[in-house]
């Protein structure tokens, strides 16, 4: 009995020994205030009606309270007070044992884990999945790239140029290759680069980085293997009992973050700009307010361009147009959420932009949308009760991302079927008919803002505009623009909604700074008119001058993973 008393408080004996650190109090008691001040910034629901820049979102949130209609917003509020534990990453679930958190009475867990270690697990668990989420859709283009080339795919390979251009740099010879050889060679490289498991050449990182990174990240001990690898060996140290060194699983983070940029992002636009081709810059109406009523409403929201290209085509057919016609439209609209609307937009015109992820509900809640197309990522399980409200019909694509109630149209788990995407387009865009003729009871609130905003910027357009990319280079070192911005990322209710993005491009503009935007930030800005000519208003004297009367001060590149396209522009930037 007295040995298992001296056993339990034998710690006793070292607790105050000089550089011992089992129980840093003063470290929670840091971590815990600093958690509780962050807390103190989070927007009400009341706060964002308040203060968010843009006026559709303020009517289409008090309408749906008036509706009985719950968003992420109300959501938001009934989590509060949210867990310090979870906002500080000091909360372990990892295995069995646990959860195990961070606190003054215990601050290791049931294996000796401490702070540093349980939240370098956690920030490396975060990454690996960021790898394979884009890595995921990444694969579907890529595996679409082959397909087309390999005349499995009904879909021609429009980006010729783009594709002959990456072919090269990737070290493929082609002379005398048709496109669609070329088409086959490349995707096999990008595929071979996302999914190696055997160690070897990263030819994409190769091709792409240059080779004063690529010797610098060899000397770290960072060059990653393969996306698939990379995901595989984080989720395997961070197990139970793995990697306990929590400087060398900020490592394994490091070459998960290679393997993110050069394999999901990289990798998967050169498939992407090489199956659809490149933007071209053109004019589009933006924001609630360009919705339109009597027609067949269709919105198109995720990550995945694949079969809502094929969607969008088969919807301007003018055997569908009739068919809508008949049934009562005055024709078949489109519109974009998130990246799927962005990627339709700038490559097939006339999609119209509407909201990113997080105000989905609200384009819901106008009740105009006869049909959600979902694909994957950044769509929320709650459309599905703001839909059941306003009778609009959900349709699911793909086999990563199911909604229970939602009628399933898409790919299956091996994407099998992708000679199938003409046959799915054209059962959905019916299906959209359809639901339009079920809906005409529905009452319909539409807030009348909207703007123009110009979007399909990219290295290539700018080359031609100005006859040389160097023409910017140039500008740069006389001062006339001070710098180049890519301003992207997602919106969280944890900041006040598009403000901050809009209050950070306008800072950027008014002091001579270029923005570049893609993906979901790029939303605001594409709301609140940066995205046209008339912000030059808003714009520092030395931008307004470089860019003439027709340019906006911000240029829209595309969807997430058009970073991929914006951070081409760097490659021409005088480095001193």
């Amino acid at each position: 009995m007295n040995f298992y008393k001296d056993i339990r408080y034998h710690h006793r004996h070292f607790d105050n020994a000089q550089g011992h650190h089992h129980h840093q109090n003063s470290f929670v008691d840091d971590y815990n205030n600093a958690v509780n001040e962050y807390k103190k910034s989070f927007p009400s629901k009341a706060n964002v009606i308040e203060n968010t820049p843009d006026p559709a979102v303020r009517e289409m949130l008090l309408h749906m309270e008036k509706q009985g209609c719950e968003t992420c917003f109300d959501r938001f509020d009934s989590q509060k007070p949210h867990c310090n534990f979870g906002i500080a990453g000091v909360c372990c679930k990892n295995c069995n044992m646990g959860p195990c958190r961070v606190t003054k009475k215990s601050p290791r867990g049931v294996c000796g884990a401490d702070a540093d270690l349980i939240v370098a697990r956690n920030l490396l668990r975060w990454v690996a999945a960021g790898v394979a989420a884009h890595g995921a859709r990444g694969r579907e283009i890529m595996l679409a790239l082959k397909s087309a080339g390999e005349g499995v795919l009904n879909i021609p390979v429009a980006g010729e140029a783009k594709l002959r251009k990456s072919a090269v740099q990737l070290g493929i010879s082609v002379e005398g290759k048709s496109k669609e050889e070329l088409a086959v060679e490349v995707a096999e490289i990008l595929l071979e680069d996302l999914s190696r498991t055997v160690p070897g050449e990263h030819k994409t990182l190769k091709a792409f980085a240059t080779k004063e990174r690529i010797e610098k990240w060899k000397n770290l001990d960072i060059l990653p293997i393969g996306a698939y690898h990379e995901v595989f060996e984080a989720l395997h140290r961070t197990t139970t009992g793995t990697d306990g060194d929590w400087e060398n699983i900020m490592k394994q983070l490091l070459r998960c973050g290679l393997a993110f940029a050069w394999s999901s992002v990289l990798g998967s636009s050169i498939a992407m700009d090489s199956l659809f081709g490149l933007p071209a810059r053109s004019t589009v109406k933006a924001n609630l307010g360009a919705l339109m009523e009597g027609y067949v409403n269709i919105a198109v929201h995720g990550h995945s361009p694949l079969l809502v290209s094929e969607i969008v085509k088969q919807g301007r057919s003018p055997e569908f147009i009739q068919l809508a016609k008949e049934k009562g439209a005055l024709g078949i609209q489109f519109y974009g959420i998130c990246c799927s609307g962005l990627s339709a937009m700038y490559r097939y015109g006339g999609v119209i932009p509407l909201s990113n992820a997080i105000g989905a509900e609200l384009v819901l809640g106008t009740g105009a949308i006869d049909l959600w197309v979902a694909d994957v990522q950044d769509v929320f399980p709650s459309i599905m009760d703001v839909a059941k409200c306003f009778k609009t019909t959900v349709v699911t694509t793909s086999d990563s991302a199911r909604l229970p109630g939602a009628e399933h149209y898409g790919y299956d788990h091996d994407h099998s079927n992708l000679h199938e995407t003409e046959a799915l387009a054209k059962t959905i865009v019916k299906r959209a008919i359809q639901s339009f003729e079920e809906r005409r009871d529905v009452p319909v609130f539409i807030p009348k803002y909207e703007v123009d905003a110009e979007i399909g910027f990219s290295v290539e357009y700018a080359a031609v505009r100005f006859g040389s990319i160097d023409v910017i280079a140039k500008a740069l070192e006389e001062g006339k623009i001070r710098g180049v911005v890519n301003l992207v990322g997602c919106n969280n209710p944890r900041v006040m909604y598009e403000k901050a993005i809009a209050d950070v491009a306008q800072k950027l503009i008014e002091n001579d700074i270029l923005v570049l935007t893609n993906g979901c930030a790029s939303f605001p800005l594409l709301k609140l008119g940066y995205c046209n000519a008339k912000a030059l208003e808003k714009a520092g004297e030395g931008i307004r001058g470089f860019l003439g009367p027709d340019l906006p001060p911000v240029w829209h590149m595309g969807e997430c993973l058009d970073n991929a396209r914006a951070s081409a522009f760097s490659e021409h930037w005088p480095t001193a």
